[in-house]
């Protein structure tokens, strides 16, 4: 992932030139391979590039044949090749994936946003008029933020701290929106049918919806670098794997590096991910890679993840945290895309709590809603950690036709079901349960739902908790409210968080972004309706959801209650003699 930076209609001077340097710098880790800074009068388009595709020659911004239309953009279109052959009568500079886009602004006006297939955020400048438009993908799989400053300037960032210091006020910028000077405000050019929330009624196919995952990742496997697979053990993440692995050999990705995977998994000593990993990548035949952390490792980790993650989300913060310093050491090994299973638990109702939906309408609403709010969770998450040390992830259960196909099944399919053996994600494991061409073994493909920060070790959760109350009083907490009025942190934990997050942020704007609630088992606020036991174990943790996780917390205690112990250190994550990233 790139990081991109602009600032719209500022004075023009040297020292905002050399400001607007300086910040993007901030986004450095992002884009590690090369920076480029273009001026037109009062615009500023700033960019750190991370080269996936085209690395020779793929240096932003990109410009259209006359330079009149210059882009900065992070992301990446996996429909290019298809694009380019429509724009028959553009000539293009680059290799790159991204060259299209000035070239369909061109030939299409602001209309053509919806043609991109892929993810992005871009920022357009048309220095024939000094216009400009601002686009994010649908779902918000890349970062961006937009601010505005007291002398009239729009800005732009991958991430906060990219302007939070300069603009009087700033937000997220919603998914799925575009942004133009002309009509100065946004408008929503992602529509699909499921954003309406009515119940589907599409008959479920296993093998359409198979077909469309497999065409997800395939498209995905496009890349001029090295590249690997994050493999937890868990059936999303061994599902893209095992397309991956059965796929890879022709494409051109295979000529270059070779058709033998690299995956790669982190975890606590003896974690319940290590092992699952270990099975499906020995099945699958990958080069696999297992790191290893401790719960101090983490804890002396949290501060980096904070500032960025730029959250105070306590889900989000406790599976960063293991992502990121995992990010960390597959970069040292040479590699610089991975394809990752975020998305799965949020098309398909993965989340242990949907075993208490009470019915198909209020199952699919629910799964609306957390695909919407994908871009606060888990979609931040697997940007921002791998981000910070110039890695890129990519996120097929994501991909737009695929989210089209999956979220028009009858939702009665999804429903968990005991009495005719549907566990969460039925219709997806049923979907690759292939008994002549297997994709995972049969244990595999259908082990319950383990979040991610669980399943790197249970003692993660509960090291966390024991370090946050050793920091934060109970007189703190009982003054939570005047010090936090806007989502008043609610445990020790969280408390301790947000205490990070204001000295890195420490503006209103910053902390207004991050979601807020009740919550179980990662459901949003609604879904706590669900079930009256639930609302005395409001816990992100898929243990909090009583009856239903295999090693759920007893309800007579409640789960911010339970006693917590700190593993004992060891040297964090020892490096893997002899790897090397090749065919």
């Amino acid at each position: 992932m790139c990081g991109i930076l602009a600032v719209l209609g500022c004075s023009d001077s040297q020292a905002k030139r050399v400001r607007v340097l300086e910040l993007s710098r901030r986004l450095k880790h992002r884009g590690p391979d090369w920076s480029g800074l273009y001026q037109h009068g009062d615009c500023y388009l700033a960019h750190q590039r991370l080269a996936i595709i085209d690395p020779a020659s793929g240096d932003q911004p990109l410009f259209n044949e006359d330079k009149s239309v210059a882009v900065t953009v992070n992301g990446e279109i996996y429909n290019h090749e298809e694009l380019r052959k429509k724009l028959v009568n553009h000539k293009f500079r680059t290799g790159s994936d991204c060259d299209v886009i000035a070239h369909l602004y061109e030939e299409y006006g602001e209309d053509f946003v919806d043609m991109l297939d892929g993810i992005f955020s871009f920022v357009l400048l048309d220095t024939r008029d000094n216009s400009y438009i601002v686009a994010r993908d649908a779902i918000g799989v890349t970062s961006l933020y937009i601010g505005w400053g007291l002398d009239g300037s729009v800005w732009i960032a991958s991430e906060l701290k990219g302007l939070n210091d300069d603009c009087e006020h700033f937000e997220s910028f919603p998914p799925g929106h575009l942004y133009s000077s002309k009509s100065g405000g946004f408008r929503r050019w992602y529509n699909p049918p499921w954003f309406s929330e009515v119940t589907p009624s599409v008959p479920y196919d296993p093998l359409v919806l198979r077909r469309a995952f497999e065409n997800a990742v395939i498209k995905r496997l496009m890349t001029d670098v090295p590249f690997g697979v994050l493999l937890s053990g868990g059936l999303d993440s061994s599902l893209v794997a095992s397309i991956t692995a059965r796929y890879l050999a022709g494409t051109k990705a295979a000529k270059q590096w070779g058709s033998q995977l690299h995956s790669f998994c982190v975890g606590l000593e003896g974690s319940p991910d290590l092992k699952a990993a270990r099975e499906v990548a020995d099945y699958l035949g990958t080069v696999h890679h297992e790191f290893h952390f401790t719960v101090q490792d983490g804890i002396d980790a949290i501060e980096d993840v904070i500032y960025h993650i730029e959250t105070y989300d306590v889900t989000t913060i406790r599976a960063s945290t293991p992502m990121f310093l995992m990010s960390r050491k597959i970069k040292s090994l040479g590699v610089k895309m991975v394809m990752s299973g975020e998305g799965s638990d949020e098309i398909f109702g993965g989340y242990l709590y949907f075993h208490k939906a009470p019915n198909k309408d209020e199952f699919h609403q629910e799964t609306c809603r957390k695909i919407k709010a994908l871009h606060l969770y888990d979609c931040l998450r697997a940007n921002k950690a791998t981000s910070a040390w110039g890695l890129e992830a990519r996120v097929p259960f994501l991909d737009k036709e695929f989210i089209n196909v999956a979220m028009a099944i009858d939702p009665e399919s999804k429903m968990i079901n005991k009495d005719e053996g549907r566990i969460e994600k039925w219709v997806l494991r049923r979907a690759f349960d292939d008994e002549n061409h297997p994709y995972l073994p049969k244990h595999i493909l259908y082990r319950q739902k383990e979040q991610f920060s669980d399943g790197v070790g249970y003692s993660w959760i509960d090291g966390l908790k024991a370090h946050a109350a050793a920091h934060v009083t109970d007189k703190m907490m009982l003054n939570a409210s005047n010090i936090f009025p806007h989502n008043t942190p609610t445990t020790k934990e969280a408390y301790y968080y947000r205490m990070i997050f204001e000295r890195f942020f420490p503006q209103n704007s910053a902390r207004l972004p991050v979601p807020g609630g009740a919550s179980v088992a990662c459901s949003t606020a609604k879904a706590v309706e669900w079930d009256a036991t639930w609302k005395n174990n409001l816990d992100p943790s898929g243990r909090a959801a009583l009856g239903v996780h295999l090693s759920a917390y007893d309800a007579e205690t409640p789960f911010n209650n339970k006693p917590s112990k700190i593993v004992e250190s060891i040297p964090l994550m020892t490096e893997i003699p002899g790897v090397a990233i090749h065919g």
